[in-house]
């Protein structure tokens, strides 16, 4: 295994002045690590899910001006692409790290998810561990932790998905930068590995 885990000039990214000059430090820094744990994980969740999982290494090509303020591996069930089905995320912005299924605004499945994410709210908030966070926006570095959530609050998230043409879901954790770069290599995949597993059920009803 030659994934070494995060460290703070992989953070640091983030903080550098310019599009192509951010890009340069991603591509040599981050961009490596995230293929490594592409490579390491797809096979991973083909297994968990029973669909064969690729990743997606963001590339960011879209970018004319603003340089990113985050950057990811996504796995799916497609080769071409992630963004318009329910996927799998690890990625980093300045301030922490983020492990989260996600359906985002492209997916074109949402009404039919909102209603099956509604019809098993029951299970879903019982069993959601607090400490994970829930969001309604991937552009975003904000999110709730599911302990500070009622019933209703989460049925409300779940009925935006279906009413709201630009909704977003997405469930997972955060792990603080300080946190993140003091963990070695094989406690970041184990726990990754961990976090995946819980939210399969979110990926089946998807």
């Amino acid at each position: 295994m030659s994934f070494t885990g995060f460290n703070n000039e992989d953070f640091n990214v983030f903080t550098i002045e310019g599009l192509d000059e951010r890009m340069d430090t991603l591509k040599t820094t981050i961009r490596p690590k995230l293929e490594e744990l592409g490579g390491m994980f797809a096979p991973f969740l083909s297994v968990e899910t029973g669909d064969e999982m690729h990743p997606h290494v963001a590339k960011h090509a879209r970018r004319t001006k603003n340089p990113p303020s985050d950057t990811w591996v996504a796995f799916a069930s497609n080769s071409r692409g992630y963004k318009m089905l329910p996927h799998f995320q690890i990625g980093l912005w300045e301030t922490h790290l983020f492990i989260w299924f996600a359906v985002i605004y492209e997916a074109p499945n949402k009404v039919e998810l909102g209603g099956r994410l509604e019809a098993d709210i029951d299970r879903i908030y019982n069993d959601t561990p607090k400490d994970y966070m829930w969001s309604l926006d991937h552009t975003k570095p904000a999110s709730t932790p599911h302990g500070d959530l009622s019933k209703k609050d989460l049925q409300n998230m779940f009925s935006r998905l279906q009413n709201v043409k630009k909704a977003e879901i997405l469930c997972g954790i955060n792990i603080p930068r300080d946190e993140a770069v003091h963990m070695a290599a094989d406690e970041f995949i184990a726990q990754t590995e961990a976090v995946f597993k819980k939210l399969l059920p979110l990926y089946k009803l998807a």
